[in-house]
């Protein structure tokens, strides 16, 4: 599969625009029709259980479930990252996504799905359905291995 991240940037006008950040194959990811499949996908393209900081990423899906984007929407610190659904809904609708999924690393190791980690995913969850982009998971990876924070 050829997965393509991407950034958003202000153009000259001020306009919130796509950059395109790199696109690179990945023979060994298909469809991510499980959290399996995504989780590995996360894994593969970002190495996310060896970073030192926590951060979220958006995987965008379209409606055969490929990836039409990734986006790194938050870096934060050892313990916490900050999120907002009109971040990810930007992202989201730029990309042209029918769904969407949520990743986010816990540099600690721990899997421990936090009682923020499920007000962000029902928060999401809600501006998606009034926006028509479904929420199909917020996966938490930490030391090779996912939880589901849904």
């Amino acid at each position: 599969m050829r997965i393509t991240t991407y950034q958003t940037r202000l153009n000259d006008e001020r306009i919130v625009s796509l950059v395109k950040e790199k696109s690179s194959n990945y023979p060994e990811i298909g469809t991510i029709d499980s959290p399996e499949s995504c989780a590995r996908m996360i894994e593969t393209v970002f190495d996310a259980s060896n970073l030192a900081e926590e951060r979220l990423w958006l995987i965008a899906l379209n409606r055969g479930r490929k990836v039409s984007g990734v986006f790194e929407v938050s870096h934060g610190t050892l313990t916490a990252s900050l999120v907002h659904p009109r971040e990810i809904f930007s992202r989201a609708m730029l990309a042209s996504a029918a769904s969407i999924i949520l990743a986010h690393n816990h540099p600690s190791g721990g899997l421990t799905i936090s009682d923020n980690d499920r007000t962000v995913s029902r928060t999401i969850k809600q501006a998606g359905e009034l926006l028509g982009i479904m929420l199909d998971d917020h996966l938490v990876l930490a030391d090779g291995n996912y939880a589901s924070a849904m």
